[in-house]
């Protein structure tokens, strides 16, 4: 328990960006999971969408600080080389 109001404040806040944070992760990993799916799938012009829409949300994720920005780049850069990787094989 918090013994200062100041204290209890931080802990509300810590609860809100908790909750903010894991909600934005989950939707990073649900966007990536998209995009492999399509890739399964063979699904070229829906991969490149999955693709578009899992770059933004890392973006704003580390732009936001809920992952590190080198985290970010090395996501988008895998998932990246991954498209291009189904494109060379056609």
């Amino acid at each position: 328990m918090p013994n200062t109001a100041s204290a209890a404040k931080r802990v509300k806040q810590i609860k809100k960006r908790t909750s903010r944070n894991r909600y934005v992760k989950s939707r990073i990993k649900t966007t990536i999971k998209d995009f492999k799916k399509a890739m399964a799938d063979e699904n070229q012009d829906e991969a490149k969408e999955k693709l578009k829409n899992a770059v933004k949300l890392l973006d704003k994720a580390a732009h936001k600080g809920v992952i590190h920005r080198n985290k970010a780049a090395r996501k988008k850069s895998q998932l990246t080389k991954h498209l291009n990787n189904f494109n060379q094989e056609d």
